[in-house]
């Protein structure tokens, strides 16, 4: 019973850790406030659904590398997301704006949804003409 607890501890206690190494947290401690806020708005290409400041991959690593030199090199938060997408595109960002190029990025799930959907409406409607022909033939048989 000790063990089942200690290992659920241990898992909802990993999520709050952070991959960010301290070898990469900057001295000046409003730099690192900034560098981590925009950490989390880019996405890990390698983990997909997390941060690149919650994942240990090692491109997430480059990136908030990248992320705080830019960011002491005197640009502005927007410059520095503008910089990483320039080089891997709005997929980086973990919340893309809405454009012609992301547009299957924000509606494709939504219209998958409703496909689905349709395809269930149109099978079941297909099912009821035979179940009733069914019935009608158990009724026939019986007679």
């Amino acid at each position: 019973m000790k063990f089942l607890i200690l290992s659920i501890t241990l898992l909802l206690s990993s999520n709050f850790v952070h991959a960010v190494d301290p070898g990469e947290i900057l001295k000046d401690s409003s730099l690192e406030i900034r560098a981590r806020a925009i950490s989390k708005d880019l996405r890990c290409v390698v983990c997909q659904n997390q941060s690149i400041d919650d994942s240990d991959a090692e491109l997430a690593r480059d990136l908030r590398i990248l992320v705080r030199d830019r960011i002491l090199e005197g640009d502005s938060d927007q410059a520095v997301i503008d910089y990483v997408v320039s080089r891997y595109g709005d997929f980086v960002l973990l919340n893309p704006p809405v454009k012609g190029v992301t547009f299957v990025l924000w509606f494709g799930p939504i219209v998958i949804t409703l496909i689905g959907f349709i395809c269930l409406i149109l099978f079941f409607r297909r099912q009821k003409p035979l179940i009733q022909d069914l019935k009608k033939n158990n009724a026939e048989v019986k007679k």
